[in-house]
């Protein structure tokens, strides 16, 4: 006996030795104390600034080291006490794991990740502060993850700052939306938030929480349309529609966000590689927009330059003269070498390259030994999927949810007076397809189906369709489940074999026969049935919008891990629905127009409509911006800014004039005290009959609008948080020649003479320019 508990002392004492040695491993960092290069090497020294210490180790490096350090994969290098570090890791919404290729492991301790709301649906809540907080959220993860051993990088190739111009884009879901601003905004919170800043953009730390990616440098939208793909497909685009529309999000998440990373795009500008575009990456990103990160491409986006290069060695070199840094691919890693031979690249710019790269890495204080022994070293496992982090899921999701037809307030249902449901619809009973894509294992995974049934027991489900697809619908068996049910929900819309990363839609209408279902079981039911779109690019549903057997409708996005306990708070009134639409819901025969096409002003003489809210002009499924609610809203103008304006000129100079013959100032040329700061005063009132959280979306437009200039323009965005019966003053400020300017055809800032019209829901008030 006594043998015995010797033996199993030793096996207790053997485990928990074993336990602690794995506790106490540190994640992968240079400058380790232990050994004698941290003391030797002045780049060790988290004294001195870190340009020093870069221009330090780039000394020790031989060439060959170098050019390797130029892949995604950047190997150690032993002689120095560097490890090996993966660029490539992914945080749309959540840490993504897709492959080992990528820095997120997930074999430890840590299986699962808090798993936001798709980008698209977290955008139609239009709040910067819960933005921010989703990046805040994401940047603790994954520097848990990182101190406990379950990745090999803090890089993060998020977030998609791309402007939605097309509903058929298949990446639509990952961006904010199709609104310059809203996508601004987006990115600069997220980019705080993930990388350790605080709300308002001051240095937290010392250090990097994490490192953030704004994608993809620019003009991209399109993945396959017929035969044009995004890598090779040559957008032109016009300087004005550069300057207003496409590069707006990029140069705030550089100057406002302070990312420390950018990708460029596979596509082509105006003839250029996005990627070998010195004139966008070197002398627009980083000497007018001051960026001081790391430049990565689009993976393999190199290897795609060859229709545009005359070997694989002149694309190399095409791309690291213009500005890159990083090769998402081993292109770099293997034909650098070649390109220095041939004369096509010198030492200098890889060194450049290499000290970009570096200079992040040393940003994250991996170059300061042990991460867990400084800033976010006490961030350990226990915040990954922390009941405060599965809460902000939660509330992402009923935030974002847009009510888009609620016909004789079919909704709320009543929880006491619903005796049963059924729930039909091939989106109904699948978790996964909720989550969307660069996905991550949730911490929880409930279904639509399952959280509706929590408030009704008597709830009966039926997929209705083979799949999303819906060859073919059992259209018999669910108007059975129809008829006898107190109340129906559809969960129908797209999943990721219908919309991703690689695949375009063909069409803006639900696939094969789920409209057929809809209609035929809304007929069937005995009251007004509920249809749900779990989806991310628009459908075309004015079928169901003036469908008198189809009472309410709610677009989910794709809501993410609390999605389906969302849609019941909100079915059932313990939410109240205040999303708002970031995108235009374009109708069916939108799809005449080549997703190639990047014009964004209308072209009336040769049946171009224009594109977005802010030009085009044709009819609509839903506005950007729609979006309905339990409560009933209204606003009152207050205070603003006088009614006459005069800007005063620097110089005696007349205005000059425009192409079209419209006079114009530009910016550069206006009195400094022109552009003064100003602000305006809207009275929100909730007029109930529930508490609501609601955005306030201001607009601007032109009194006497002509061609080329937006129809109306969104100015700014709050969120005010209302009881029934009470009421908010929401205050916007404004630099007024950003508010009143708009780009000329060069692409320059302007400013024209003439009537603006501001409004806010019905409420109007006009503003009067004149310029001398």
């Amino acid at each position: 006996m006594r043998l015995l508990m010797l033996l199993c002392l030793f096996q207790l004492l053997h485990i928990s030795t074993l336990f602690i040695a794995v506790e106490s491993d540190a994640p992968p960092h240079a400058c380790d104390p232990s050994r004698q290069s941290a003391t030797y090497y002045s780049f060790c020294d988290k004294h001195k600034p870190i340009k020093k210490r870069v221009k330090n180790l780039v000394t020790h490096l031989t060439l060959d080291e170098k050019i390797a350090q130029l892949s995604a994969s950047a190997p150690a290098i032993d002689r120095l006490g560097i490890p090996a570090y993966n660029w490539w890791s992914e945080a749309l919404h959540g840490v993504t794991v897709n492959s080992y290729e990528q820095g997120i492991h997930l074999v430890g301790r840590i299986l699962q990740v808090t798993s936001f709301p798709q980008v698209i649906l977290t955008a139609a809540s239009f709040d910067e502060n819960l933005w921010y907080k989703i990046g805040q959220a994401i940047g603790i993860e994954a520097r848990a993850l990182y101190n406990a051993g379950e990745a090999s990088g803090l890089t993060f190739w998020s977030p998609n700052i791309n402007i939605v111009i097309d509903p058929r884009w298949g990446r639509a879901q990952e961006t904010a939306g199709e609104d310059p601003l809203v996508a601004s905004k987006y990115g600069v919170s997220f980019v705080r938030g993930i990388q350790g800043y605080s709300f308002e953009g001051e240095k937290l730390e010392d250090t990097l929480q994490a490192s953030a990616c704004c994608k993809h440098f620019t003009a991209y939208h399109l993945e396959k349309w017929g035969k044009v793909d995004r890598f090779t497909f040559n957008a032109i685009v016009s300087l004005q529609d550069l300057a207003d529309t496409y590069n707006p999000p990029f140069k705030s998440c550089i100057q406002d966000g302070k990312a420390s990373g950018l990708m460029c795009a596979y596509n082509r500008v105006n003839g250029v590689p996005n990627c070998a575009d010195r004139d966008h990456l070197t002398n627009q990103v980083r000497e007018q927009w001051g960026f001081d990160g790391y430049i990565v491409s689009d993976c393999d986006a190199v290897a795609t330059m060859l229709t545009y290069a005359n070997s694989t060695e002149e694309a190399v070199a095409d791309a690291i003269k213009a500005g890159l840094d990083l090769d998402c691919g081993s292109t770099l890693s293997e034909y650098t070498k070649l390109a220095m031979d041939k004369n096509k690249l010198d030492q200098l710019q890889i060194d450049r390259a290499i000290s970009n790269l570096f200079s992040v890495r040393m940003r994250l204080g991996l170059f300061d030994g042990d991460p867990t022994s400084h800033a976010y070293g006490n961030i350990g496992p226990e915040k990954v999927c922390s009941e405060m982090h599965q809460q902000l899921a939660l509330d992402a999701a009923q935030d974002g949810i847009v009510l888009l037809k609620n016909s004789r307030q079919l909704l709320p249902f009543s929880q006491s007076k619903t005796t049963s449901l059924a729930v039909i619809g091939p989106n109904a009973d699948n978790a996964h397809t909720l989550l969307g894509n660069y996905e991550g294992p949730p911490c929880i995974s409930v279904t639509i189906f399952q959280a509706l049934k929590g408030y009704i027991e008597d709830t009966e489900y039926h997929p209705g369709c083979n799949d999303v697809a819906c060859a073919s619908a059992s259209i018999d068996i669910a108007e059975d489940l129809a008829k006898k049910a107190d109340q129906v929900i559809l969960v129908m819309g797209l999943d990721q074999s219908q919309e991703s990363e690689s695949i375009d839609r063909e069409k803006l209408e639900l696939p094969g026969e789920q409209r057929n279902l809809i209609t035929q079981v809304a007929k069937a039911a005995k009251n007004p049935v509920v249809l749900v779109l779990v989806c991310g690019g628009p459908i075309d549903i004015n079928f169901a919008k003036y469908d008198m057997n189809i009472g309410s409708i709610l677009w989910a996005g794709y809501p993410g891990e609390a999605g389906g306990t969302a849609l019941a708070k909100i079915i059932f009134g313990d939410h109240n629905p205040g999303g708002r639409l970031p995108m235009t819901w374009y109708p069916k025969d939108f799809i005449s127009i080549p997703m190639t096409d990047m014009r964004m002003r209308p072209k009336p003489e040769k049946q171009y409509p224009g594109r977005t809210y802010r030009f085009y002009g044709g009819s609509k499924v839903f506005e950007f911006g729609y979006g309905l609610s339990y409560s009933k809203y209204s606003y009152k103008i207050h205070s603003v800014i006088p009614n006459r304006i005069n800007l005063k000129q620097t110089s005696s100079k007349k205005m000059n004039e425009m192409t079209n013959g419209t006079s114009h100032v530009l910016v550069s040329e206006l009195n400094h005290g022109s552009c003064r700061g100003f602000f305006i005063i809207i009275i929100v009132t909730n007029h109930g009959p529930l508490a609501g959280k609601h955005a306030v979306l201001p607009y601007i437009r032109f009194g006497k609008p002509r061609h080329g200039m937006p129809i109306k323009q969104l100015i700014g965005f709050q969120i005010v948080k209302l009881d029934p019966g009470r009421n908010s003053r929401v205050r916007f400020q404004f630099n007024l020649c950003e508010l009143l300017g708009t780009a000329n055809e060069n692409g320059l800032p302007v400013v024209e003479g003439g009537t603006r019209i501001l409004s806010v829901g019905k409420e109007e008030y006009t503003i009067n320019i004149t310029v001398d």
